[in-house]
């Protein structure tokens, strides 16, 4: 209901706005929903959304897979840590922008060049938080495991990954919302489809109702994804927390 209520004085606002400002500044809901049903009805729509999808999953799969992994590693081994430190302070300083820019230069206007930018800007936000969650750990229950004689895989599945899922949960959340964002840029650079082409060719043309139409279309897209998968997700990994009362 109070969602409901938020969308509702979200339009209002923005009708309201459009009035004031001009519909060529800012075009009006109808306006707007006018050229999400043409680009829905001719397909367009439907094709730029899938392939900006398909490039955050393959990007947040590659990045969460190799970012758990070092930071676990560099959380367990002070070795790896002291050697995996002045990378990911380059890596977490270094503007997704230039990041970007180089891979297409360097391996071409290719997908995997795209894929590979925006899988390397989430990874070291992954690696950060999976590390500081390994040092977490609880000690105490490593020995017990250790003397139960727990396989290595067994004591990492019931003793060391339910401690982990809480940060896990956390890396997943902010790095998708850092995903969504970087994929588009990607796409605008150097992609000849997915949202952040079609953004680009609305700035280039001035059409506002067409950029508009994809933003937010794209932006209904992840906050079903954040409600129906993320959130869940997240209340499942720490359900084993105590609440507070």
């Amino acid at each position: 209901m109070l969602r409901l209520l938020s969308f509702s004085l979200f339009l209002a606002t923005w009708w309201l706005a459009a009035l004031f400002v001009g519909g060529a500044k800012l075009p009006s809901p109808p306006a707007v929903l006018t050229v999400i049903i043409a680009e829905a009805s001719s397909g367009a729509l439907f094709l730029h959304l899938g392939a900006t999808l398909a490039r955050v999953a393959l990007a947040f799969v590659l990045a969460m897979s190799l970012g758990s992994a070092i930071g676990y590693l560099m959380g367990r081994v002070k070795l790896a840590d002291r050697l995996g430190d002045p990378w990911l302070i380059l890596l977490l300083n270094l503007p997704a922008l230039v990041v970007i820019v180089l891979a297409y230069i360097w391996a071409g206007l290719t997908e995997a060049a795209a894929i590979a930018a925006i899988a390397i800007n989430k990874l070291p936000t992954a690696i950060v938080t999976l590390r500081e969650g390994t040092r977490a750990l609880d000690r105490s229950l490593d020995e017990m495991a250790s003397v139960f004689a727990m396989p290595r895989w067994r004591a990492f599945r019931h003793v060391v990954l339910p401690q982990l899922a809480p940060y896990i949960a956390a890396s997943a959340r902010s790095g998708l919302s850092l995903v969504w964002k970087i994929v588009l840029v990607a796409e605008l650079l150097g992609r000849p489809n997915g949202v952040g082409f079609e953004i680009g060719v609305a700035f280039q043309l001035f059409d506002t109702p067409r950029l508009l139409a994809y933003s937010l279309t794209f932006a209904a897209v992840v906050l079903v994804i954040e409600t129906v998968l993320v959130q869940p997700f997240e209340a499942r990994a720490t359900r084993w927390r105590p609440r507070a009362a």
